[in-house]
This record gives structure tokens, C-alpha cells and sequence, in this order.
């Protein structure tokens, strides 16, 4: 691709995802089972625009326990068809997973795919979120997976 015959402005309904962008400390728990106890998980959270502003680089580094994980995730651009965001991360296991995002008008998120979904909800003065997530090994029962906390530690990365 080459020359501004390929360059198209994002869709308006990206600028949503604005809300996510800068550097988050995020900690949490996942659900103990009665097989495995809960696991502690701390680290951070960053998203921050690919030039274009057509997809949003989310980059996760915690630890759960005593293991590092990391994940890389694509988000955009706004597909009107389906009135969602997809969905795109990668971990460092080697794992591929495909969500879709949307937003209520009240700003709540929820991220769905096929075994794992969320809510996530971000604080009136964009300071904070929380998400409350889920999974399915059978594609129809669900259960509480995780509990996330999120909380700014920098502004908004200067958008381009």
C-alpha cells in the first residue's frame, strides 16, 4: 500500500474506545472452583492508537500468582454491520482469541466470544474501571471467571 489512494479517515464511532486509552495498574482474582483456589493477578494495562486510529493496541503484562503473562490484543475498527468492535489477542503461550466489543449508551462495555465474556464498567471520571468476567466450557452454562480492577496511572497517550 502506498500514496494517500489507500488513506481513509477512521469511523467516529472509534473515538468510544478513547475511554480506554493511557496506562492502567490493573489487579484482580480469579474465581476459586473446587478444584483450583483463586489467583491473584496484578500488573498493567495499556492501550494506546495505532497511527490511523483505526485499531487500538491493548497490552496486558501481569502476573497471576507467580506467572508472567502476556497478551497482545487488536481492537477496531467499528464494523456498522454488526454494531461492534472485533477483537483480536495473542499471549505468549501461543493462544489466539477472537471477541467482539460494544458499548451501551451509558458507556458500559461487555466483550464477547465464544468461551470467555465480560462487563466492564469505567468510573464517571475516567480514573477507574472494573470487569466482571466470565467463561463456558460448554458454550451455555457460564460461570464467574474473574474480577479486574483498573485504575489510571497516566493520562491519555497523546493521540497522533
Amino acid at each position: 500500500m502506498s500514496g494517500d489512494d489507500h488513506t481513509r479517515a477512521p469511523r467516529s464511532e472509534n473515538r468510544r474506545l478513547n475511554a480506554l486509552v493511557g496506562h492502567w495498574r490493573s489487579q484482580g482474582r480469579t474465581a476459586a472452583t473446587a478444584i483450583d483456589p483463586a489467583i491473584r493477578i496484578a500488573g498493567s494495562d495499556t492501550y494506546e492508537w495505532l497511527a490511523g486510529e483505526h485499531f487500538l493496541i491493548h497490552r496486558v503484562d501481569v502476573r497471576m500468582n507467580e506467572e508472567h503473562v502476556e497478551v497482545i490484543e487488536m481492537i477496531g475498527p467499528y464494523d456498522p454491520a454488526s454494531r461492534t468492535y472485533p477483537m483480536r489477542s495473542f499471549d505468549h503461550h501461543g493462544n489466539f482469541v477472537t471477541m467482539r466489543a460494544s458499548v451501551d449508551d451509558e458507556g458500559v462495555w461487555t466483550f464477547a466470544g465464544e468461551t470467555e465474556r465480560a462487563r466492564l464498567v469505567i468510573a464517571e471520571d475516567g480514573a477507574s474501571m472494573t470487569a466482571e468476567w466470565e467463561r463456558t466450557d460448554d458454550g451455555s452454562n457460564w460461570r464467574h471467571w474473574m474480577d479486574m480492577s483498573f485504575t489510571r496511572a497516566s493520562s491519555p497517550i497523546p493521540r497522533r
